[in-house]
């Protein structure tokens, strides 16, 4: 696999550089400073390497880091040293299910300490259930779940989820709060669960694509407005004549396409996006039958530049 170019930046029709180009090739005015992710949209404390304010602004989308949840990889060392050891992808999927299900007992949940008098509906609340329930329904209680994840581990809040979430403490925020509790209430260490979840997802994508950086997704929309625009880039002229570049704030975790074909039987709209590696929370083909989607990928929010081209 090649390396995605980086995302270009909007150029001036014309240097204003007042110095010799043999001794600054660069401008001595200054780019406009690119819009910093607003600080009522993100936790001044996450659980991850990198603050929210850097890995949800647009420098992270140009030049990404690793990001690694705190204590996973100490926690789980056995698990990816033993995942070092096999060569196949598919064995490797096969062993960390059989590692999630021994460690979080997920067959056993009298063994986890689920009780008699407990729902047991509750001990199969496992990450695929969560996974599967955002694809079934992303504004629904799977779904407060993960985006409550994505605010605890990242620092990145919650948008939408069944309605704008922009005003916290409104009837919005407290409806999406208590299904992200009851979704959690008398589970098995879920978010942990979670925890593992994506850092089985960047061990695979360092291990298979060691030298890439980000990947092309699509997401069809109607309605733009559905998406907070924080600033607006150049019209596009030839081929993409009908496309606009646009600084954009996504939910905290949107899904994505890696079929342009596909993202258009969503929308009259197609926003294209490159996104970080690090950024992708779990996607369609990581482990066998989690998604039904073949091509969905579940992207980890904050801002990016994106292109609006119609369908």
């Amino acid at each position: 696999m090649t390396r995605i170019p980086a995302i270009p930046e909007v150029s001036a029709a014309a240097s204003m550089c007042d110095i010799d180009a043999q001794v600054c090739s660069g401008s001595d005015k200054g780019d406009p400073p690119a819009p910093a992710l607003p600080k009522s949209v993100r936790l001044p404390i996450n659980r991850c390497n990198l603050p929210a304010s850097i890995l949800g602004g647009l420098t992270y989308q140009r030049a990404p880091a690793a990001l690694a949840i705190d204590g996973v990889a100490a926690l789980h060392r056995p698990l990816f040293e033993l995942l070092d050891e096999i060569e196949a992808a598919a064995e490797r999927s096969q062993r960390f299910v059989g590692y999630m299900e021994a460690h979080f007992r997920l067959s056993h949940p009298e063994e986890a300490g689920l009780t008699e008098h407990q729902p047991k509906s509750r001990a199969r609340a496992s990450y695929l259930r969560m996974v599967r329930g955002w694809a079934f329904d992303p504004d629904g209680r799977e779904a407060a779940v993960l985006k409550g994840w994505v605010e605890s581990r990242f620092g990145l809040m919650p948008r939408h989820h069944g309605d704008s979430l922009r005003e916290p403490g409104s009837a919005a925020w407290q409806r999406y709060v208590e299904m992200r509790a009851a979704g959690l209430y008398g589970t098995n260490a879920l978010e942990s669960q979670l925890d593992l979840l994506y850092a089985y997802c960047q061990y695979e994508l360092t291990r298979q694509f060691p030298q890439r950086s980000h990947i092309r997704l699509y997401r069809g929309v109607n309605r733009l407005s559905d998406h907070e625009i924080i600033a607006d880039d150049d019209v596009h002229s030839g081929p993409e004549a009908n496309s606009f570049d646009k600084v954009v704030l996504l939910n905290n975790i949107s899904s994505f396409s890696r079929s342009r074909e596909r993202a258009g039987e969503f929308g009259d709209s197609i926003l294209s996006v490159d996104v970080p590696l690090p950024k992708l929370a779990f996607y369609s083909q990581l482990l066998p039958g989690m998604l039904k989607a073949e091509d969905e990928y579940v992207v980890i929010g904050g801002l990016y530049r994106v292109r609006l081209a119609s369908t």
